[in-house]
């Protein structure tokens, strides 16, 4: 029989108003960190960062994400650090900044330390990222030889980031059970090369079920940019165990068509990493042929929280079938996790099923 392994953070730390201790905790693994962060982010931390570490008598340098998960941003801030003789790297923001530094963390053999500012997505406590290209198209999966060694989450600063990002978080975390389901129907591997633990699937479980119960609540508490017991409940979900039962219980349909909506050109990438899963996850449950009741349940509560379940909020009314099946066909790559669901889908079923997914939602009022 194939082994269970599960994987998660050395340490996971949530709470209101902690970022003015981050200091202390990084030099419990040294003195000298590269933190890293885009433009509009450092704006918002930068004083409470900095006094944070001088007090607790660490220094750093600091440097700018430059906005994509690609192999060249890896290699320039590997660059830095070395110039810079650093011991740890910080990735402070949201997903594709906390992506690039667990890869510049790798390839340095140093500790990593995941600060998201953002409950967007389920990113920082996995082993891996997703790497793209620098024109912003999936590129592929890198895996790492361990999680990170803190993933460090203040909820105050979280819910000052648009109420849009929480809701994607939610959709994003939404997948998890729904894809490990399909990873134990056809036999497949976890994201860490092994079959599902039997926590990794409940981890998943109380995942959806944490977000169908107190997801609008909390969404609606964040637009006043409030953190009540809801929201912590929700960033929780979103952040530690949307990204546990990812990673230990495995991706499938949902994750695999949201990399194949790269293919296309246009406004859909305007969109967030959460809202194209939720269309993804909405397209692997036609795939499955889930029930009315359940396909409804998910539809109703998208729109609740303003995510998308048309293809003109995709913005992709206008997009012909052939387009669609370039979708169905990156979709379908070899390094990508749709055969978890089926290993016999087609481009065609794919294009199908995005098309159906709109015609469904439109039925509903």
């Amino acid at each position: 029989m194939s082994q269970i392994i599960y994987s998660s953070p050395a340490k996971y730390i949530q709470g209101y108003d902690i970022l003015r201790q981050l200091g202390d905790q990084l030099k419990l693994m040294g003195d000298h960190a590269l933190l890293v962060a885009d433009d509009i982010v450092w704006k918002i931390v930068a004083d409470t960062c900095d006094v944070s570490l001088k007090e607790s008598g660490m220094n750093y340098a600091y440097d700018q994400f430059n906005g994509e998960v690609s192999d060249q941003e890896i290699t320039r801030l590997v660059e830095v650090a070395n110039r810079e003789q650093t011991q740890m790297v910080v990735g402070i923001g949201g997903g594709k900044t906390l992506d690039t530094v667990k890869a510049v963390a790798d390839d340095l053999g140093q500790p990593v330390i995941i600060v998201p500012t953002v409950a967007s997505t389920d990113a920082p406590c996995s082993a891996l990222s997703v790497i793209y290209t620098e024109t912003g198209e999936f590129d592929s999966y890198r895996f790492y030889r361990k999680n990170p060694d803190l993933v460090f989450v203040d909820t105050k600063v979280c819910v000052q980031a648009p109420a849009r990002l929480f809701a994607s978080g939610i959709a994003d975390g939404l997948a998890t059970y729904i894809e490990a389901q399909a990873v134990l129907r056809s036999h497949a591997d976890s994201m860490v090369g092994a079959r599902p633990s039997i926590a990794g699937v409940a981890i998943a479980r109380a995942c959806q079920e944490t977000l169908l119960t107190h997801g609008l609540n909390a969404y609606k508490a964040v637009c006043q940019k409030l953190v009540t017991p809801a929201v912590e409940a929700v960033i929780e979900a979103n952040t530690l165990l949307s990204g546990l039962g990812f990673e230990n219980a495995g991706l499938a349909g949902a994750h695999a068509i949201h990399n194949g909506f790269t293919a296309l050109s246009g406004d859909v990438h305007h969109l967030t990493h959460g809202e194209k899963v939720a269309y993804g996850t909405l397209t692997q449950m036609v795939l499955e042929n889930r029930s009315d009741v359940e396909l409804e349940q998910f539809i109703r509560f998208y729109r609740s929280i303003h995510m998308p379940t048309t293809l003109k909020e995709m913005h992709l009314e206008h997009e012909s079938y052939e387009q669609l099946l370039k979708v169905g066909e990156l979709a379908r790559s070899p390094g990508d996790t749709l055969g978890n669901l089926d290993a016999g889908l087609t481009a065609s079923d794919i294009a199908q099923a995005i098309l159906a997914v709109d015609a469904i939602s439109q039925t509903i009022v």
